[in-house]
Formats: structure tokens, sequence, C-alpha cells
């Protein structure tokens, strides 16, 4: 499992046409709830006859934010900023384009990814740290329809998390385009419904966990709703069944739902007290099993160090409840 606090730190990804012309406004002004990363979309929120106005609007963006940051000494919380591209292409375009203001891109989503263009993302982040001197993270969005039937589904998540496992430090998180998939059926879940009671989406969700949730930070899908009636408590609960499933983070695109996806990243007091035992297990017991800190579960050290683990870099960085 991934063991470095950077992996687990995207948290809430809000998503946001890359020809916004206020997002870097809010951005300096601190419009948003904290922690949470933003990602500037060219793919399916821009129209196919101006994608090339919103990289000129997404250059001025992040021009325009560099600026603030040099002036003010970054007195405002800055996101890790990702770009949706639509194809390799525009990778070493727009980092050519940037200027200086590339130094504020974390890295980069790959949207449909699939065995056709995998190698060619992968190269691309491999050339840019080459040309730039700095590394910059790929996260591929599993969304793609040739991932839907079962009877090449395993063989695709497994060759792709070949190619992904050669470049496997540039891989930031996976992400999961959940509406893409429900798409594909005609599905659209309600608020007080959570897409893990989905079945046929459910299982492509679990078999994404079997395959890279061992190695990789797996994100929960988006979640698309922000107002009505219970459209908060329909993403708490989904939130819920995200982390019992393992998925860490969660595509957002409200500002309203990034409290909600920070406060289910924390971690309990109780879970962090036990996890500070088992990482620093009592060398003077005698077995590797011992009750809880609370005295109500049973804590292994061989069988719980990975849940531990993982605990304690979520506390780090989203904080105790």
């Amino acid at each position: 499992m991934k063991d470095a606090k950077i992996y687990y730190s995207v948290g809430a990804l809000l998503y946001c046409p890359a020809n916004h012309e206020r997002i870097a406004d809010a951005v300096i002004s601190g419009k948003f709830e904290t922690p949470y990363s933003l990602a500037l979309c060219l793919e399916d929120t821009i129209r196919d006859d101006r994608v090339r106005d919103a990289e000129c609007a997404l250059i001025r963006s992040l021009a325009k934010i560099q600026r603030e940051q040099e002036q003010t000494g970054a007195s405002f919380y800055m996101p890790k900023i990702f770009i949706r591209v639509r194809h390799t292409a525009q990778i070493p375009d727009l980092l050519g384009r940037l200027g200086n203001a590339r130094e504020l891109v974390c890295g980069f989503i790959a949207p449909k990814f699939s065995m056709e263009n995998a190698d060619a993302y992968i190269e691309a982040v491999r050339n840019a740290e080459a040309a730039y001197g700095r590394r910059f993270y790929l996260m591929p969005i599993f969304e793609h329809p040739s991932i839907i039937p079962l009877c090449g589904r395993y063989e695709i998540l497994y060759g792709l998390k070949e190619k992904l496992d050669t470049a496997a430090p540039y891989i930031l998180n996976i992400r999961v385009g959940g509406n893409d998939l429900c798409h594909a059926f005609g599905f659209r879940r309600r608020a007080a419904e959570s897409i893990h009671e989905i079945r046929p989406i459910a299982a492509i969700l679990s078999d994404l966990m079997t395959v890279y949730g061992m190695d990789y930070v797996v994100s929960g899908p988006v979640w698309e709703y922000y107002n009505g009636q219970d459209w908060d408590a329909g993403l708490i609960r989904e939130l819920k069944d995200d982390r019992l499933c393992g998925f860490v983070g969660k595509t957002v695109i409200h500002p309203r739902q990034i409290a909600l996806v920070n406060d289910a990243c924390k971690a309990s007091k109780k879970d962090l007290e036990d996890a500070d035992a088992i990482l620093n297990w009592n060398k003077s017991l005698k077995s590797l099993v011992s009750g809880s800190v609370q005295k109500e579960r049973m804590n292994e050290y061989k069988t719980h160090r990975n849940w531990a683990l993982k605990t304690m870099l979520l506390a780090e960085i989203y904080g105790v409840k």
C-alpha cells in the first residue's frame, strides 16, 4: 500500500470548467473550505469548439494565482491543482504555454483511461519530468466502456495495472468515473441512494478496489447533489460506504460538498488511539494480539498494521473527530 501522505492528500477534488473566469479570484480570496484540491477540466465540461478558448482561460487563471502568490508570499491556501486534459498532446503543449505558472500544476487527470491511451499518458508525465526537472503526477480515471463487459474486464484491469506499475511513483490516485459508468446503463441515483447500491456499478467498483486497492489510493466517485432535500445526508451515507469499501477522498462538483468529504476523511479518536498502539507495539508483550485501548475490540499487530498506517496518515492530513 502507499505509505506517504502525498497520496492521501488529494481529498475533496473540486471540479471546475477550465474556462471559469472567476476561479482564480475564488482561490486567492479563500472562498472554499480547506483542505481541498482543484481540477481544471478541459474535457466533458467544455464544448468541442471552445477548447482553445478554455486553454487560454486556464493559463490566465494560473498566471493570476501565481502573481498573487508571489506578491503576498502565499498568504492564501494553495490547493493541489490538476488539469483534466482531453488527450496526451495537451500535456506538453500546456506546460510550455504556462511558463513559470506551471509550478502550480501538481499533475494531470487522464479521462477515459484505457489500453489504447495508457502508454501515451505515462510517457507524457515521464517526459514532463525530464523537461522541467520536477514530477507531475498522473491520475487516471477508470470510466471507459471497455471495463464494463465481464468477458474482458479482468484482462483489461490487470493489463492497465501492469502499465501503471511501471510508473507507480507518478500515480497519485486512481479515480473512478461513476457517472460515466452509470450513463452506460441509463442509471442515475437519487439523493437518498448510494452508488454502492447499484449492483452492476458496485461490482465494477469492487473489482477496481480488488485490483488496485492494495497498491494505490483509489478515490470515490462523484456525488452530483449539492442542494435540495437531504442532499447532505445522502452524501454522508455514500461517504460511509466509500470508506468502508476502501475509497479515500471524493470528486466533488460544488464547494458545499468539500467540508463533508473532509469530515469523512478524518480519523475517529478511538481509531487513532488503536492505530498508534499498533504502530508503536509494546515490545514487552508476549504476543502480537491485545485488547484495544478502550478494551472494546482486538488489536493484532500483523493483521491491522496497514489499517493503522492509513489511519495515521489520514489523521495527519484531515484531523481527528
